[in-house]
């Protein structure tokens, strides 16, 4: 069965860095565009970063544009996302998604936050 499991999460100070991977298994990793997204507390999930299959094309929200890096190890079965620049605004629960023919699927979710 289709399984995401993300990590790195943590508690970081405004202008740091974190990075997160998201694991996946039960589906060829490969040949699926993959998204980042998030949810802070009281709002709506919200897109973030996504990377196609191969990792040639990638997006990025406005908000994160210039300071997130999304990316992907199809060896590893693994996509990250890089996080620079950290800001309050940033925290929320960070979750991975991907558009599988049998449906969309979620990892559990990683907690992001940023204070000081």
């Amino acid at each position: 069965q289709v399984q995401l499991v993300e990590s790195g999460g943590g508690l970081v100070q405004p202008g740091g860095s974190l990075r997160l991977s998201c694991r996946a298994s039960g589906f060829t990793f490969g040949n699926y565009p993959m998204t980042w997204n998030r949810q802070a507390p009281g709002k709506e999930r919200e897109l973030v970063a996504s990377i196609s299959s191969r990792g040639g094309t990638t997006n990025y929200a406005d908000s994160v544009k210039g300071r997130f890096t999304i990316s992907r190890d199809n060896v590893q079965n693994t996509v990250y996302l890089q996080m620079n620049g950290l800001k309050p605004d940033d925290t929320a629960v960070y979750y991975c998604k991907v558009e599988h023919w049998s449906g969309d699927y979620w990892g559990q979710g990683t907690q992001v936050t940023v204070s000081s």
